[in-house]
């Protein structure tokens, strides 16, 4: 097999697009280009201050630091010394989350921003083996800290008397020899780290490039932390391969800073696709509905007439303007250039598409933004496969709505019932895959990646199907299932996803059975858009909790036999009590991970007491005290 590194890939394309920006950064009134050709001379300066230090090829080094310049030239620099990257979330607040990971991946070194410096002194003597700290950013240094700057220093005098002899450890490093370990959102006690060689990411990105192109002319901002594998993949090194460009968001003193700019540094980049995931869709789309709403009624009446004309022409994309539909294209048209392209404005007015990842990203905002004329081509993937599998994609016949679209070319996947057999095409069961993107295992973890690799196919635990034009659907977690007291199971995500994004009044929805008589469901309202619905209504001040509990119960009876979504889910399994609460999930108590996802087994145990109550005859009750209680605490 030909050898396939990052670095040869990134070599591969310094040398066909040297003199071409790569990275794009804002640091002070506007957007500043550096080249391929210049981001290797940082990234050798990087790796040769590294080695400089006494860093030896295979030693673990950690990157703690929001998107910029000097993340992505850093983990190159670390991979030309042979280095192990170790790239950890910012968003790791607890100490002993950071020690955890610190310690576990055995870290030698480590690049940190000055924003996250203090979570590291506070912590730097529980690390012995931890023996040097590089700051990037203008920060007084105290003990042995080091600045970026002065390590690149080092780097470029170690080049003047070294060089032949660095660049060697470069071209040695080996297609097996590991690039990363990624750390997965702890859901459980411990994370595992995910070990990624340096061909599982160049096999990744040629299997992704399978179904999607990239010229060389596109520029990304890269919204997602880049700590994600799916950032890693799809935000810069797919876009190294094809000499694109790359923005980071410009980073503020504060988070809500930083996340301020990004509606700003999108309008200045002016991005052709953006990564996506369902917690910044679902943003995307109630900014926009806000910006509608706040035009005044006719506006929004016709845009709401649109959108219904969009998605009659649309279907589920793969159908789009077939039959008697080929009749609204000129209404569509129309629609796009007087409502929609003003919409895509606010998105620099360059953007073709999303790429959408991390979670199942319900049909309903697929069929929204493609109506509005930017998809988001949803994908299907997870960090031990490096992470892509599947991709709907801007082709034609490549995408439908809630599908994952097409599995990448090469990469074997089956679908496997719970006895491990394979089950024919439309049955669903686990998906399990086989490929050069294969994960190396979990870092000092041999039983879980004997449970997690077997015979060299990875068991995803995800439930799906494939279709006979071999579109993959993914259905939720195995472990997710609901279980009812007859046995029967069935998988609550596409039904807790469809509910989020058609009801304006529920934000988050977790639905509960385990082995019983009917299923119950967590659910955190809506309160502005409940304040707005009773406002219309004139409801007295004393009724006011009442009335909104049983709005929020209307919501849940649409999907019904004979409601409006009444054909979408098996009547058993929808909720037949509710427990409405006042706190939301979030990553502050625990019930939301680093990757926005919900985690269930955590919102379970913390709303225990709330999902006891559900299974009495008072707490089965929509208007029960405890729901009433909530939605006054609320204040809605």
């Amino acid at each position: 097999m030909k050898k396939k590194t990052i670095i040869d890939l990134f070599e591969a394309s310094v040398a066909e697009y040297g003199p071409k920006t790569f990275l794009l950064e804002k640091k002070t009134d506007r957007f500043e280009p550096t080249t391929y050709a210049e981001t290797k001379d940082i990234a050798l300066k990087t790796g040769a201050g590294l080695a400089a230090l006494g860093i030896q090829p295979k030693q673990t080094v950690s990157i703690l630091a929001e998107g910029c310049n000097d993340w992505i030239t850093s983990e190159l620099g670390l991979l030309y010394a042979g280095a192990i990257s170790v790239p950890l979330s910012i968003k790791l607040e607890e100490a002993n989350d950071l020690l955890f990971r610190l310690r576990h991946a055995d870290v030698c070194a480590i690049f940190v921003s000055k924003n996250q410096l203090p979570k590291i002194r506070k912590i730097r003597e529980q690390l012995p083996l931890l023996k040097h700290v590089i700051v990037f950013g203008n920060v007084a240094l105290e003990n042995d800290e080091k600045s970026l700057a002065d390590v690149m220093a080092l780097g470029e005098k170690y080049l003047a008397e070294h060089e032949e002899e660095f660049l060697a450890i470069g071209r040695s490093i080996q297609n097996d020899d590991y690039a990363t370990i990624t750390y997965t959102s702890g859901t459980t006690a411990d994370p595992k780290g995910v070990v990624l060689t340096h061909r599982n990411y160049t096999a990744n990105v040629e299997q992704s490039l399978s179904r999607i192109s990239i010229p060389p002319s596109y520029r990304t901002l890269i919204i997602l932390p880049l700590d994600h594998c799916f950032a890693h993949v799809v935000g810069f090194y797919i876009m190294i391969a094809c000499g694109a460009s790359v923005a980071t968001v410009q980073v503020g003193s504060t988070p809500m800073e930083t996340l301020k700019n990004i509606p700003v540094n999108i309008r200045e980049v002016k991005p052709h696709f953006l990564l996506s995931v369902p917690a910044l869709a679902k943003n995307f789309r109630k900014n926009i509905e806000s910006s509608i709403r706040a035009k005044g009624k006719s506006t929004e009446r016709l845009f709401n007439f649109a959108m219904k004309v969009a998605y009659e022409y649309n279907q589920d994309g793969y159908h789009k303007g077939k039959g008697w539909r080929i009749m609204l294209k000129p209404l569509v048209a129309l629609f796009d250039k007087i409502l929609f392209s003003k919409v895509r404005e606010a998105f620099g007015g360059e953007m073709r598409f999303f790429v959408g990842g991390g979670a199942l990203l319900d049909a309903e905002l697929q069929r929204f933004f493609y109506a509005i004329g930017i998809p988001m081509f949803q994908g299907y993937g997870l960090s031990e496969a490096t992470p892509v599998i599947s991709t709907n994609s801007p082709h034609y016949h490549w995408h439908r709505f809630g599908s994952s679209g097409k599995i990448l070319i090469p990469l074997d996947l089956k679908i496997l019932d719970e006895e491990g057999r394979e089950v024919p095409t439309g049955q669903k069961g686990e998906i399990v895959i086989k490929g050069e993107n294969v994960m190396a295992g979990y870092w000092k973890n041999p039983e879980s990646t004997a449970d997690t690799i077997r015979d060299g196919w990875l068991h995803t635990g995800d439930m799906g199907y494939v279709t006979d034009d071999e579109f993959l659907y993914v259905l939720g977690r195995f472990k997710s299932l609901l279980i009812a007291s007859d046995g029967e199971k069935y998988s609550p995500e596409g039904m807790e996803e469809a509910i989020v994004d058609k009801s304006p009044y529920i934000d988050q929805i977790i639905i509960y059975n385990n082995q019983s008589p009917y299923t119950g469901a967590i659910v955190v309202p809506n309160r502005e858009a409940l304040r707005r619905e009773l406002d219309g209504r004139s409801v007295s001040e004393e009724d006011r909790a009442a009335a909104a509990a049983v709005i929020i119960g209307d919501e849940i009876a649409k999907y019904k036999s004979g409601g409006v979504y009444g054909e979408e889910f098996p009547d058993r399994w929808l909720p037949a009590a509710l427990a409405i609460v006042d706190e939301a999930f979030t990553e502050q108590n625990g019930l939301v991970n680093s990757t926005m996802k919900i985690v269930r087994g955590k919102v379970e145990t913390y709303f225990k007491d709330r999902i006891d109550y559900m299974y009495t005859p008072e707490g089965k009750l929509l208007k029960n005290p405890k729901n009433i209680e909530s939605l006054k605490k609320l204040g809605v």
